[in-house]
C-alpha cells in the first residue's frame, strides 16, 4: 500500500486507456486516408454533415474521461477525512473567582462563560465523557466525566462566585478525575485521550508562586507528564472591573485585567493550545473550535467511492452522446 493508493498497481490500466486512445486516433486517420480517395466530395460531404462530424469525437473524448476516473478508482485512492471520535475524556475547569463577575463581558464574564459552556455541552459528540470542575481558593469537582453532556449543563447553571484564584488546584482536580475515570477503564493503556479546558480571566493568587508545589505551572507540568494536554482560554478584557468592600466601609472599584501570560504558559508547559475571547461570540468560536479537536480525529480511508460514481456516470454520458451524434440516418 502507498500513501495515496490501496492498490497502486491498478494504475497500470491507464496505460490500456492510452492505447485505447492510440488504437481511436489510429483508425481515425486510416479512414481519413480511405475518404481522400473518394473521388466525389460533394457527395461525401453530403452524407457526412459538417455539424456531426465536429462533434463526433466528443462521445469518445467522454468515455476515455470516464475510464481514466474508473481506473483511478480502481487503484483505491486513500485520502484523510475527519471521523467523529466514540472515546474521549474531557474536563472543563471554571474559574468562579470574584473578578468574573466584571461586566466588561455582556451581561458578566460568569453568566457568558456559563451560556458557551452550555452550548459546548450540547454540542459535543456522543461518546465523549465530560466532567466539570469549577475553581476559585479551593477546586471543587461539579461532575465526574461522563457521556452524560447535560449533567454538566445542568451544574453550570449553579456556579457560585468565591474568593481568591487557585488555578493550580483547579488543574489538579481535573488530572484526578481523569486518573480515577482512566482507573476504572483499567489503566492507562486502555484509556481515551483526554484534555483539560481552562477558563479563567486572572492571575493566580494562591499560592503566591506558580511554581508551588501546588502553584499552575507545577500543575502544567504533571499534566504534561500524564500526557494530558491543558488547553486555555483567557476571557475577558484589560478594561474589566469589579466593585469591592473597601477598607473603611462602602465599596470601591478596582481593575481586573485578563492574564494572557500566565494561561498561555500553562497552555504551553502542558501540551495544550492557548485561546483569548473577550465576547460571548469570540468564546463560542473557541468551543467551536476545541470541539472539532476534541470530538473529531482524522483518518485516512478509503476514498474510491466519489470516482467510482463520477467515472460511471461519465461513461453512461459517452454512450448517449455516441447515440445521439453519431447518427448515420436522419
Amino acid at each position: 500500500m502507498s500513501d495515496w493508493f490501496a492498490h497502486p498497481w491498478w494504475l497500470l490500466s491507464i496505460l490500456l486507456v492510452a492505447a485505447l486512445v492510440g488504437v481511436y486516433v489510429y483508425v481515425l486517420r486510416k479512414r481519413k486516408a480511405r475518404s481522400l480517395a473518394f473521388s466525389n466530395m460533394d457527395v461525401l460531404k453530403s452524407v457526412t454533415p459538417g455539424k456531426v462530424d465536429r462533434f463526433r469525437h466528443v462521445p469518445f473524448a467522454i468515455l476515455a474521461v470516464g475510464l481514466l476516473l474508473l481506473t483511478i478508482a480502481l487503484a483505491g485512492p486513500i485520502a484523510e477525512r475527519e471521523v467523529a471520535r466514540n472515546r474521549a475524556t474531557v474536563v472543563l475547569v471554571v474559574d468562579v473567582s470574584q473578578s468574573m463577575k466584571a461586566t466588561d463581558v455582556a451581561p458578566s464574564r460568569l453568566q457568558a462563560a456559563q451560556a458557551a459552556g452550555k452550548r459546548f455541552a450540547d454540542d459535543l459528540t456522543d461518546g465523549i465523557n465530560l466532567g466539570l470542575v469549577s475553581f476559585a481558593g479551593t477546586a471543587s469537582t461539579l461532575v465526574s466525566p461522563t457521556p452524560d453532556h447535560s449533567a454538566t449543563r445542568d451544574a453550570l447553571d449553579n456556579l457560585k462566585l468565591a474568593e481568591k484564584t487557585a488555578t493550580g488546584e483547579g488543574i489538579f482536580a481535573g488530572l484526578q478525575l481523569i486518573q480515577t475515570l482512566n482507573a476504572a477503564l483499567g489503566g492507562d493503556d486502555a484509556a481515551p485521550p483526554a484534555r483539560i479546558v481552562l477558563l479563567s480571566d486572572g492571575k493566580q493568587t494562591v499560592p503566591q508562586s506558580p511554581d508551588d508545589p501546588r502553584g499552575g505551572f507545577t500543575a502544567a507540568r504533571k499534566a504534561k507528564e500524564e500526557e494530558i494536554p491543558v488547553s486555555t482560554i483567557s476571557f475577558g478584557t484589560l478594561h474589566g472591573t469589579v466593585d469591592i468592600e473597601a477598607p473603611g466601609g462602602g465599596t470601591e472599584r478596582v481593575g481586573v485585567p485578563v492574564d494572557d501570560e500566565s494561561l498561555r504558559t500553562i497552555a504551553n508547559v502542558s501540551g495544550g493550545d492557548f485561546f483569548t475571547a473577550s465576547s460571548l461570540d469570540e468564546l463560542n468560536k473557541v468551543y467551536d473550535t476545541l470541539k472539532k479537536q476534541i470530538g473529531y480525529e482524522k483518518q485516512r480511508g478509503d476514498d474510491s467511492r466519489p470516482w467510482l460514481i463520477a467515472g460511471t456516470l461519465i461513461v453512461l454520458l459517452g454512450a448517449i452522446a455516441g447515440l445521439l451524434l453519431n447518427r448515420r440516418l436522419p
